[in-house]
């Protein structure tokens, strides 16, 4: 007999004969619910559940001061709520986790002329601990849900992480060390031995056991998955996705352009993603040194990131790594993972959405990591996130961002300049207010670093995660100048150890129609949304500009096109935009929304001596 049925029966006894046996245990709790309204208690005992051992949970019967008492019994128009279970937990950090595998099956059984609803959970892997339910995590202790303090949850995830680390020497199932080809593991000793002999080549298996186990490619003598990935045969057959990387180019609206599928032992699988993205992106020339060519995006950056993709991947995930190309775009690379709790900076502020990584060094796999050191296929320094930031701040390429899913990550390295023409346009329109609070003209890094934190926080603002820049990673101390300036503020909700940097809310600011109603009146709001942006436009420069800046539909139109365009991609479409611009710059001076300064030059200003007038626009 069951445990379940064994359970039902003394309930069904009990009731029966008005009498009482204890049946809640670790494993077994029962709930009413026979209103149906509230589950809060069901998913709480459900919570503890997952976080302990398992159990199951029977609906229908209520229970109070020792006696059982069953009258609606299970109310079938909850059924749906039952599929449903497995959906109302999250992480730590608040984000929805699906757990419906964990919650196998439910029954719906006959009991006394009514029914009963038997829900059957199974515990969660020591990995995957723990799980939460409305901010809070619970455990099974005798008959009762309890919360989990803070020092078990700390050691349940230093536990966690412990587990991850050795997912690399987790040993691949149905292999044997048969598997280990001598050709590649003696390829991977001749790089060992560069600079200093410190190893043998092997001739054969036998005499290679003992390398082997002193570094972690095999135990129990069976290949371990770090010695598949590095010198296993037939990797595609046992460990499928962990050795493979598809890499597509892709143009929208159309099937992609080129696609290839990679699976291959690590070294030979990084080298062909590497070869992938440089066969697909564009080399230009640039005139300095004699014609140099200039990648879409640099080589290093390109190796960096792929490798870093491979080393650091989730392998206990069977997923593969994607890499897409979007040519004149973005490159993108998705692989099976997560940022540690202490990398990210989640917050939702007065301020607005901060969605920062923390550069911290992490190696998520650190036998393959110390080992791709030995093929110069990572620095060991921790500068993934470094060498994107450095990229930027060299301007070479725009912001990087990442999206980040449940248990994977993406990384978008757009293609262009972090101070491209759009930044560049930004920061003239406030160029005399900047001069006026700097003391002088910002120089290229400061605009640089400006143009960093801007585009920051629009990305944030989208759920997309920007790499947290501090005085650590910027060397010359510019984000120090300018804070002291007030062209850089500290969120009010920063941390201490990693300052959160905000641009000067004067910059941010985009919509100025209240203060053109004021002016305007009335006639404001009957103008059309295109006249709105080019008055808009001309306040700013007018406020925030040089004095001597002229304001004209050429210099208007340019800042307008870049508010929306990193850069002109179509020349015809460019002109045709300055032509509706001109066009709407000679409607506003002819109902005398804007002068001329000089009443010559077509350099104008908004008329603060406006004069409200019936026939607007009128033939």
């Amino acid at each position: 007999m069951s445990l379940i049925d064994k359970t039902l029966e003394i309930l069904e006894d009990c009731i029966k004969n008005n009498t009482y046996i204890e049946v809640e245990t670790e494993k077994i709790e029962l709930k009413d619910l026979s209103n149906g309204i509230d589950w809060t208690e069901l998913y709480t005992s459900a919570c503890a559940f997952l976080n302990s051992n398992g159990g199951n949970i029977i609906i229908g019967i209520n229970e109070k001061n020792k006696k059982y008492k069953f009258s609606k019994g299970f109310n079938y128009d909850n059924e749906n709520k039952l599929k449903e279970i497995g959906k109302q937990f999250t992480d730590k950090l608040g984000n929805k986790k699906d757990l419906s595998i964990y919650f196998p099956e439910y029954e719906i059984r006959d009991f006394l002329g009514g029914k009963v609803a038997v829900i059957y959970i199974e515990k969660l892997p020591e990995d995957e601990k723990f799980i939460y339910f409305n901010k809070f995590a619970y455990k099974r202790k005798l008959t009762g849900d309890h919360k989990l303090t803070v020092d078990e949850i700390k050691a349940q995830d230093e536990l966690k992480q412990e587990l991850i680390n050795t997912q690399e020497l987790s040993i691949v199932p149905n292999t044997s060390i048969d598997l280990i080809n001598i050709e590649k593991l003696n390829e991977y000793i001749v790089q060992l031995n560069l600079g200093k002999k410190v190893e043998t080549l092997k001739a054969d298996l036998n005499s290679a056991i003992p390398f082997l186990n002193r570094k972690g490619f095999v135990r129990d003598n069976s290949p371990t998955l770090l010695g598949m990935l590095v010198c296993g045969d037939y990797v595609e057959d046992y460990i499928q996705g962990k050795c493979e990387v598809d890499c597509y180019v892709e143009i929208k609206n159309k099937i992609a352009e080129d696609k290839q599928i990679y699976r291959e032992n690590i070294i030979d699988l990084i080298q062909k993603s590497v070869n992938f993205v440089f066969r697909n992106t564009k080399v230009g020339i640039i005139s300095e040194k004699g014609g140099t060519a200039l990648p879409e995006y640099p080589e290093d950056l390109v190796r960096e990131i792929v490798n870093n993709a491979l080393a650091h991947r989730d392998y206990k995930s069977t997923r593969f790594i994607i890499i897409e190309i979007r040519p004149n775009e973005s490159l993108m690379i998705q692989n099976p993972g997560s940022f540690q709790e202490k990398q990210r900076l989640h917050l939702d502020t007065e301020q607005g959405k901060i969605r920062r990584i923390i550069p911290i060094q992490h190696a998520r796999n650190p036998k393959l990591t110390d080992l791709l050191k030995s093929f110069n296929r990572w620095e060991g320094k921790g500068k993934g996130l470094a060498s994107l930031t450095d990229a930027c701040l060299d301007n070479l390429i725009d912001l990087p961002y990442y999206i980040i899913k449940e248990d994977e990550i993406k990384l978008y390295v757009p293609k262009g300049k972090v101070y491209d023409d759009k930044m560049e346009t930004w920061l003239k329109c406030y160029s005399g207010y900047l001069s006026k609070k700097y003391g002088r003209d910002l120089n290229e890094e400061e605009k640089i670093i400006l143009s960093y934190f801007f585009k920051s926080e629009n990305l944030n603002r989208l759920d997309r995660y920007t790499i947290l820049l501090t005085s650590d990673n910027n060397h010359k101390n510019i984000i120090f100048n300018l804070e002291e300036k007030g062209l850089l503020i500290k969120n009010n909700e920063s941390p201490e150890i990693y300052p959160i940097y905000l641009v000067d809310r004067v910059l941010t600011k985009t919509d100025y129609s209240d203060e053109l109603k004021d002016l305007f009146k009335s006639d404001y709001d009957l103008l059309p949304e295109k006249y709105k942006n080019v008055l808009n436009a001309i306040y700013q420069h007018s406020k925030f500009g040089i004095q001597d800046e002229v304001i004209s539909a050429n210099s208007i139109g340019n800042y307008i096109y870049f508010l929306d365009n990193k850069s002109i991609d179509d020349s015809k479409k460019f002109e045709n935009f300055k032509r509706t611009i001109r066009t709407i710059f000679n409607r506003l001076e002819e109902k005398q929304f804007i002068i001329r300064k000089n009443g010559v030059k077509p350099n104008f200003d908004i008329n603060s001596k406006y004069l409200n007038s019936n026939d607007l626009f009128t033939a």
